[in-house]
């Protein structure tokens, strides 16, 4: 990190407003791609992946709110 900040002072020509260079933002802008492409390709996990459907799906998203409201009043009545 301390590099990359050297290397911005360094790079700066006095008198600007000390903005990134297009070498710096050509780096960063490959690293965000890298860090995008890996959280990419964990996909997607199944519980999320089941909510999507479900909410894809008004009648299917309705029962299971219908069920959801039946199990929570019905717990803890024992």
């Amino acid at each position: 990190m301390q590099e990359f900040k050297a290397q911005t002072m360094k790079k700066s020509a006095p008198g600007t407003k000390g903005g990134l260079n297009a070498e710096i933002q050509a780096r960063i802008g490959h690293q965000l791609r890298a860090m995008y492409d890996d959280v990419v390709r964990q996909g997607v996990p199944d519980r999320f992946a089941d909510l999507i459907k479900k909410l894809d799906d008004p009648q299917r998203a309705a029962e299971a709110a219908t069920a959801s409201d039946t199990n929570s009043s019905t717990e803890g009545r024992d």
